[in-house]
């Protein structure tokens, strides 16, 4: 596989490629550009099969590359702030990493890529359209012990990132481990319903029982069901312009 990895910090950059080679020696690094300018004329003459991109640039947000030039590789975000998640999926992106990542984080990605790739036959160009309602998830399959079975997604309460695992918490109460992440999670569902508040959730807006002020833009929100005893649930000052828009709309 071909990447391409635009990103200015130098440590950062080096230690994706590092990552990347630890997880497949095989993968073929083209160039590592630091800077709108230099991917827009990189861009323009070359192709890779996949882009690592950092959000934050020397001269500009990434999203701008996307406006001089036509990208047709599947994208994955790196950032360290939580409020371009949209953004990112509306451009390319198949997944968002936030920094600081490590290696597991980046083999999920590059397992997400995989799924993508060989669950459709339809072109890549069309990878850059997740939020259209034919490709919403409707509903989960969940395990406990021995028992499979499926939840509807307006059966969900909310999704909770705990260490390395994901919970997906229904309206009654019931936990269950899903394999995802909740970067790639959150593209899959209807951003009419559900809303990520910050790294550690993903609610349902129907879950919301309370909710409190706090300093610097910040919203503590009450839930039910509420999340085991001592975890508060607080909207990111990053993600709080967006999420009083999400309530309005």
């Amino acid at each position: 596989m071909r990447v391409l990895i635009i990103e200015d910090e130098e440590l950062a950059a080096d230690t994706l490629q590092n990552i990347l080679m630890d997880i497949n020696p095989n993968i073929q690094i083209l160039a590592i550009l630091g800077t709108v300018e230099a991917a827009v004329a990189w861009l323009t003459k070359n192709t890779a099969d996949l882009l690592f991109m950092d959000i934050h640039l020397g001269d500009g947000e990434s999203f701008e590359i996307f406006q001089q030039v036509t990208v047709d590789s599947p994208v994955i975000f790196t950032t360290a702030y939580d409020q371009y998640t949209l953004k990112a999926f509306k451009n390319q992106g198949i997944d968002y990493l936030l920094k600081p990542f490590d290696e597991e984080d980046v083999r999920t990605a590059l397992a997400k890529l995989n799924t993508i790739r060989k669950a459709s036959e339809i072109p890549q160009q069309v990878f850059n359209v997740p939020g259209q309602t034919d490709r919403l998830r409707n509903r989960f399959m969940v395990k406990m012990g021995q028992l499979i079975k499926t939840v509807q997604s307006e059966d969900v309460a909310y999704f909770m990132a705990d260490d390395k695992y994901l919970f997906l918490v229904t309206k009654d109460q019931q936990n269950y481990i899903i394999e995802e992440t909740i970067g790639s999670l959150e593209p899959q569902l209807n951003p009419a319903d559900f809303f990520r508040v910050n790294r550690k959730f993903i609610i349902n807006i129907n879950a919301i029982k309370e909710m409190y002020k706090l300093s610097r833009n910040r919203v503590r929100i009450v839930l039910n069901p509420s999340p085991a005893e001592g975890i508060e649930v607080i909207v990111s000052e990053e993600r709080a312009e967006a999420f009083k828009n999400w309530l309005d709309q």
